[in-house]
């Protein structure tokens, strides 16, 4: 097993209606459809990407 740390997060709500870049945000971050999950090493650019995009994901 990996020592790295992770973070899991869910796309918990609708991209549909937000700003570009927000959405560009959640491709970068690997998620597609409604209630995708994805796991991400746990690194400053991935958490200010989860921060920029809070309103959209939940991280488990």
């Amino acid at each position: 097993m990996s020592d790295k740390k992770t973070l899991t997060v869910k796309l918990v709500k609708s991209v549909a209606g937000t700003r570009e870049d927000h959405r560009a945000t959640v491709r970068g971050l690997g998620l597609r459809k409604l209630n995708s999950q994805r796991t991400l090493e746990d690194t400053p650019s991935v958490r200010g990407m989860i921060n920029k995009v809070a309103y959209l994901v939940q991280v488990l």
